[in-house]
């Protein structure tokens, strides 16, 4: 990648701060002509998960020490005087087409085996107290299956274990890391029949801080269903909103696996057939939204 930096010559030096994660800063003065302030400049601009690795290294101290951190750890750059970067067009082209293919991860063996034993054994003795699933529209039809909205000790453990894989996740889907206000969940039960259709999980004002959608996937084995796929379509552009494309991604509900994805993906949930409609018998889930 080639990033073209402005005409500095009348300028002189450039005071360049570095903004580490954690919080960490460091002022350095850099001629603009310096490789390392393109370094730099190019370590912002490319956060592709795909970027090899680099060693970042800065003289500080008049060059009697030097300051060493990974690359990835760059955060951003204050400038004075100021620098405005336009990415090559290429490059900016290349984003676009990225961003329009829906990424996701998909992790398994996400709870020990006695931990979703006891999930199992926790949700099969809640029967009772599932309710019926709704939509913010109020249709009868775009939604089956029935939630638990109160798991206090599994919500818990849930959001725990996703705090620990999320820098992972974050990486492998090529998103940058934000501020992390609320984790949701829910625990919901499909049988036969059940099915939810198109829809994102933050088209409206109260969802807005939606960022990230998980699906966390249990059942008894032998698998007593069939269906019950979650598919991610890929998006285009018209009219400047990001709408549905012809392409999508078809994925398994493994077994004790969870997945990731951006809450503006339009997904859906494909009509599962669970021929003994018990309820143990179901597709269950607990899913929810990491809020910005």
């Amino acid at each position: 990648m080639t990033t073209v930096l402005p005409d500095f010559d009348q300028l002189g030096e450039i005071a360049v701060t570095i903004l580490l994660d954690g919080g960490h800063q460091h002022t350095i003065v850099l001629p603009p002509d310096a490789p390392l302030l393109q370094q730099l400049f190019e370590l912002v601009i490319d956060r592709s998960p795909n970027r090899l690795p680099q060693v970042i290294q800065l003289p500080i101290q008049n060059g009697q020490a030097m300051l060493c951190f990974p690359g990835d750890r760059l955060v951003g750059l204050v400038t004075n005087p100021p620098i405005v970067i336009q990415p090559p067009e290429e490059q900016q082209e290349r984003a676009i087409a990225n961003d329009l293919i829906s990424n996701y991860v998909q992790l398994d063996h996400f709870l020990t085996e006695k931990e979703q034993r006891r999930l199992l054994e926790f949700v099969i003795k809640q029967e009772k107290n599932f309710v019926s699933t709704s939509t913010s529209t109020g249709d009868l039809e775009y939604r089956k299956s029935v939630v638990l909205h109160n798991f206090p000790e599994f919500a818990d453990l849930i959001s725990r274990r996703i705090q620990a894989v999320l820098p992972d996740v974050f990486t492998k889907v090529g998103m940058t890391p934000f501020p992390i206000s609320q984790i949701e969940a829910q625990l919901t039960g499909h049988n036969d029949g059940n099915y939810y259709k198109i829809h994102n999980d933050n088209g409206s004002p109260d969802t807005a801080t939606r960022e990230f959608t998980y699906v966390y996937y249990f059942y008894r084995e032998p698998k007593a269903f069939s269906g019950g796929e979650l598919r991610i379509y890929d998006s285009k552009i018209e009219n400047n909103y990001y709408v549905q494309a012809d392409t999508c991604h078809t994925i398994e509900p493994r077994n004790n696996s969870i997945v990731f994805f951006r809450s503006r993906y339009l997904h859906e949930v494909l009509p599962i057939q669970c021929p003994s409609r018990k309820f143990a018998d179901s597709r269950f889930t607990i899913n929810g939204w990491i809020r910005r």
